[in-house]
């Protein structure tokens, strides 16, 4: 029998095309992970938010009953259609959610800039 993990952590990847649920201890050891392709989704299905609330319910129910994991801490990441669903779906697990943060990379200084017109 593995050890219990109380608190843990939650990625949450949502792409345009899949949302990918990772979920990890403290230390970032991966614990389970799953997506909306693994959860039976093919295609464009992948990419809605029904897809995302079905992988991450899979992934959080499997840590709750095997690991007895009852507090989180949420990171998403991404602009997909995913994210608002999959934290809903956390929310709706019963999970304690201790911290939800925005990972998204945005760029600071952005592309660079078009050549000028020549005369």
């Amino acid at each position: 029998m593995a050890a219990k993990v109380q608190v843990g952590k939650v990625y949450v990847f949502a792409s345009f095309n899949n949302t990918v649920v990772t979920v990890t201890d403290e230390a970032g050891n991966t614990i389970a992970w799953g997506s909306s392709g693994k959860a039976g989704f093919k295609g464009t299905r992948k990419a809605t938010p029904f897809a995302a609330t079905s992988a991450v319910e899979t992934v959080i129910t499997k840590v709750k009953n095997e690991k007895g994991m009852k507090e989180v801490e949420v990171y998403i990441k991404g602009p997909g259609p995913g994210r608002d669903a999959a934290l809903r779906a956390i929310k709706a697990t019963g999970v304690k959610i201790n911290l939800i943060a925005d990972v998204t990379p945005m760029p600071y200084d952005g592309p660079r800039p078009k050549k000028k017109r020549r005369a």
